[in-house]
């Protein structure tokens, strides 16, 4: 038999949502208002994991992570966004399988804004994009060529873009090579068209209402912004559609293992992107391979998104590096059981250092680390003092005036710098001093304590830190030497050096590029 194809569709900044989810997560979530069936096909194929979490909620650490199959930390400067560089001396899955015999490429995103872009994967060597990458800007496209062709007609260019450039990739191959494919669509990043969610995809925002996490003001401007997100949602999930299709016309289909899966959770909004609870670090994901994943199962084993590099690799059969971490889901795969199967993964650790290099005084990181388990999440923030959404700019007193709406909306340097500009950002700026918002601005764009412990059976949306409870004084500790003892085992600078190489140069220095941009923005 031949080798395995493999295929990664990899969403940049896509959280916990498919209609898939719905059966786990009740009517009143918010993947009970969107359709996926192209997810939903992979998963009732194969199977549908309900605990996978990435490595950190950054694009280029998780990238990095998943691509070298270790964690972030040990990624070099891969661990950090921008000024992030390889380092060619770490295996990755798709260089080894390129080694060992595999045709590999890319469309869209795998590690970036990384110096050089996508090097892990052979950078622009490996790239097929040549209908296009408008993909991206899908709402932006679409709503804009909706005037002249129609709204579905306007859809099926784009998702043409996406047939042609996977069929250059498959083109290229040499008969009878097996291959493997990442198709990385940045659509669900910001920026999105505003009211796309409905006027694409028949979202109306109003019928998000109580479905929002206690932490979002549950008011018509922030329900719109995530109604025009879940739009993007279904917008890949079409593009994958098209990947699918084209797997089963070349008749390559079922010998291929398809997982999917996202970077992180969404951006532009407190708690969510580049933080360690779970609307930033849960993400959805769903893996087929017939005849190797029994059909219909439902898998609650934790994974660490960095589990697919070696993965991959035993899947490929080719060796698995020394350097790889990770531990393979092949026996999870393999297994015909639903529920938990593997009785070790039973936790997920997660971490941040550098997001935005500008993001406080002196190119500081906020460091900090997270261990989740079935009950409980535990977050260690290493360095308090420091503002965990990034410098304020005057704006943690209540009475300053604010920026611009438009800039708070458009520009994310102006304040908060390590969340993306959103109109959910401006208007909680804008409403931070009401008494019915204090809360939900505080606990996303505050400082935060050493330790947070939250019992997820009675607070699933983390809202009450019980870290300093009495009565959870066992949960805290034995969740604090469990984290503590894995990130000394696994060599985390931030526990085993002093100081911690994160805190200078190159790792939190200086990014000329970032910082004329955000002075650019301070001026207007």
């Amino acid at each position: 038999m031949n080798k395995p194809n493999i295929v990664f569709a990899f969403a940049d900044d896509w959280g916990r949502y498919a209609s898939a989810y719905e059966s786990i997560e009740g009517p009143d979530s918010l993947s009970a208002l969107i359709d996926t069936p192209n997810f939903d096909r992979v998963a009732r194929e194969g199977a549908l994991f309900t605990n996978t979490f990435v490595p950190a909620p950054s694009c280029t650490p998780c990238r990095s992570s998943i691509l070298s199959g270790q964690y972030f930390w040990q990624t070099g400067m891969g661990a950090i966004l921008a000024g992030a560089q390889w380092d060619e001396s770490i295996p990755t899955y798709p260089l080894e399988l390129e080694k060992a015999g595999y045709h590999i490429g890319w469309t869209y995103k795998v590690w970036s804004p990384g110096e050089t872009k996508n090097a892990p994967y052979g950078a622009e060597r490996t790239a097929y994009e040549p209908a296009g990458t408008r993909f991206g800007l899908f709402s932006f496209r679409a709503t804009e060529r909706a005037t002249e062709v129609g709204v579905e007609a306007a859809k099926e260019e784009l998702y043409d873009e996406t047939r042609q450039n996977f069929d250059a990739f498959l083109k290229a191959r040499e008969e009878g090579k097996p291959f493997c494919y990442w198709w990385g669509p940045t659509n669900t990043h910001r920026k999105w068209q505003k009211g796309s969610g409905k006027a694409l995809w028949g979202i109306e925002p109003d019928d998000l209402k109580g479905r929002l996490p206690e932490f979002l003001p549950d008011v018509h401007d922030i329900r719109e912004d995530v109604a025009d997100y879940l739009g993007e949602c279904m917008a890949f999930d079409g593009g994958l559609g098209v990947i699918l299709e084209r797997l089963e016309a070349i008749g390559e289909l079922n010998n291929t293992l398809i997982v999917v899966s996202g970077d992180h959770g969404i951006p532009g909004f407190p708690r969510a992107k580049c933080n360690l609870y779970d609307i930033g670090c849960e993400v959805a994901m769903a893996a087929r391979w017939p005849g190797r994943i029994k059909p219909g199962r439902v898998v609650d084993d934790f994974v660490n998104l960095m589990d697919l590099g070696p993965t991959f690799m035993e899947v490929a059969e080719v060796p698995v590096p020394s350097s790889m971490t990770g531990k393979s889901l092949l026996p999870v795969f393999a297994s015909d059981v639903s529920g938990q199967v593997d009785p070790d993964r039973t936790f997920a650790v997660t971490g941040r250092e550098r997001h935005v290099s500008i993001a406080r005084a002196g190119h500081l990181p906020y460091p900090q680390r997270a261990i989740r388990t079935k009950d409980f999440l535990y977050v260690r923030n290493f360095a308090p003092d420091r503002w965990p959404a990034g410098d304020p700019n005057g704006l943690d007193d209540p009475n300053a005036e604010p920026p611009a709406w438009e800039d708070l909306e458009q520009e994310t340097y102006v304040a908060y710098p390590d969340m993306d500009a959103s109109p959910t950002k401006a208007w909680m700026v804008y409403h931070r001093a009401e008494s019915e918002v204090q809360r939900a601005f505080d606990l996303g764009f505050g400082k935060r304590p050493l330790e947070e412990l939250y019992d997820l059976r009675k607070d699933p949306h983390y809202m009450d830190n019980v870290a300093g409870d009495p009565e959870y004084e066992a949960a805290r500790k034995e969740h604090h030497h469990r984290l503590m003892a894995l990130l000394r085992e696994q060599n985390d600078p931030r526990v085993v050096e002093e100081p911690c190489r994160f805190e200078h140069e190159p790792y939190a220095g200086h990014d000329p590029r970032r910082e004329d941009r955000q002075r650019r923005a301070l001026k207007r």
